[in-house]
């Protein structure tokens, strides 16, 4: 079927019985394979990273303890949220949606292959340049497809979206399948190299196809003056110094540990969206319902950051319960640790559908649930995969290694209750967000992933190993259903904030 677009668009249409994919503008093709070897990469890598951590130096690995490599990994998490953000400003204020995601996937690129150097600082770097190249992409390789249907009306535009989230399920699908395989079996390094290479892959990929995206992603919106950019440089260079000459102080004293990057990193990440939302709270142009909607839309958010708390832990508590307590093998099957990490992924490819075609059943009989029901739905659940945990965790007692099972269900549960709150946070920030915040909101929205990370962070590095116990299990769970009780609790409150939002 040819392409409906127009030259005005800036989407060339395609010739009568020229190529489209699915029906699609060809543009889809190239941000749906971009996305999946990105997210090849990403989860791939991030298979491997608490593995690598915290594996004995004799095995290849860092020798970090339990509770570093942890709270390493959830800071690093959410740097990559974090960096969405600014990833989005630098497209609308410098460089447009097509340059920064190919640059983006080029720092990615590079990132990987500094993994795979065996040395210590290069891994560092390594990461950091993952995390800055992911906020630059992420926060705007989506905006692109948006840009592929100029108008909003499209039929095909919400299975344009559906089509390109499933490219990133593929990708987050394989990748610990092959990545996990290969780092685990045969050597770390290898398996990040793994990863660099399919990131490389996927921005050959771009840069080939590019030709056919709308000339919408190369707009700089609100391109920044000269005057602008060198108060920008300046005040980048002024944070840049004081961080040296901080740091330089700390190692000089002899006392530098990975503490003092973890913990900063950590406050920051909690004090970010605080700062966020009384600088929009205090706007004085927002209107008395807009206001009140963002304070309703507070309650989502911390409800979120709890949710995001344990969910993320998917890469690294369970990851090394993965490691340490579960049987490498399934009706006679052997497997490495990292494969479960592909559980969340084939099971939201599966459930997916099903869940769409429930909240759409329900609504034609009326009994479609609310928001906040959602919400409360998605918080019980993932305290429920605690719950779950903690009696796997019982079962591992004396050193017993427990059946794959446990960890299968613990995915299980926590992907139906990410499907119940994680769709349902994106509509209602669009729903929600002032007009004049109105595309910053989604950046916003990542932010509740920060939050959560850093949270685990900081009880990570506070209760050390501890973090890794029965007890450790039951708290968390209780916290996060306890959070989804008062979410139930203030249901008439909220819903007097959200005015004709339901």
């Amino acid at each position: 079927m040819a392409s409906t677009t127009t030259l005005d668009s800036g989407v060339q249409p395609a010739p009568p019985g020229g190529k489209t994919f699915f029906g699609h503008p060809r543009g889809l093709a190239t941000l749906f394979m971009t996305e999946t070897w990105e997210r090849f990469s990403f989860y791939g890598m991030r298979a491997l990273l608490v593995l690598y951590l915290v594996a004995p130096a004799a095995k290849g690995g860092l020798a970090f303890n339990t509770a570093t490599g942890l709270a390493i990994y959830s800071v690093y998490n959410a740097m990559v949220y974090l960096l969405a953000l600014p990833g989005g400003w630098i497209s609308d204020r410098l460089w447009g949606a097509r340059k920064t995601v190919g640059v983006g996937g080029g720092i990615i690129m590079v990132g990987h292959f500094l993994l795979a150097v065996p040395n210590k600082g290069a891994f560092f770097a390594g990461l950091g340049c993952i995390a800055i190249g992911s906020g630059l992409l992420k926060a705007n390789i989506s905006t692109m497809v948006g840009h592929l249907y100029p108008d909003r009306n499209d039929p095909r535009r919400d299975g344009g979206f559906t089509i390109f989230y499933m490219g990133i399920n593929l990708g987050a699908f394989l990748a610990p399948l092959v990545i996990g395989t290969v780092g685990q079996k045969v050597n770390w390094h290898l398996g990040f190299a793994l990863a660099g290479i399919g990131m490389a892959i996927g921005l050959t990929q771009y840069l080939l196809g590019s030709r056919h995206l709308s000339k919408e992603s190369d707009i700089v919106r609100a391109p920044l003056s000269s005057e602008d950019r060198t108060s920008l440089l300046r005040k980048v260079a002024l944070w840049l110094g004081i961080a040296a000459v901080c740091y330089g102080g700390v190692g000089l004293a002899g006392v530098f540990t990975i503490n003092w990057v973890l913990t900063p990193l950590s406050l920051a990440g909690i004090a970010l969206p605080i700062l966020v939302f009384a600088r929009i709270k205090r706007d004085p142009e927002l209107t008395k319902d807009e206001s009140n909607k963002v304070s309703g839309y507070v309650w989502f958010f911390v409800a979120a950051a709890a949710f995001w708390m344990i969910y993320d832990q998917s890469g690294s508590t369970l990851t090394v319960f993965a490691s340490n307590n579960t049987a490498g093998k399934l009706f006679g099957i052997g497997f490495p640790s990292s494969w479960f990490q592909s559980l969340n992924p084939l099971f939201i490819m599966a459930l997916a559908p099903v869940v769409a075609w429930l909240w759409v059943r329900l609504a034609n009989i009326g009994k479609n649930p609310t928001t906040t029901s959602k919400f409360v739905y998605g918080l019980y659940g993932i305290g429920l995969s605690f719950a779950v945990m903690m009696l796997a965790m019982l079962a591992a007692s004396g050193g017993v290694k427990v059946s794959p099972l446990w960890l299968t269900m613990v995915y299980l549960v926590q992907t139906i209750a990410e499907l119940s709150l994680s769709p349902v946070g994106l509509s209602v920030t669009t729903k929600l967000a002032p007009k004049k915040y109105a595309s910053q909101m989604m950046g916003i929205w990542f932010l509740a992933v920060t939050a959560g990370d850093c949270v685990a962070s900081l009880l990570q590095q506070f209760l050390g190993n501890a973090f890794l116990s029965t007890p450790s299990f039951a708290i968390q769970g209780v916290a996060v259903a306890l959070a989804g009780f008062a979410i139930w609790m203030g249901r008439k409150r909220i819903g007097e904030l959200l005015g004709d939002v339901h």
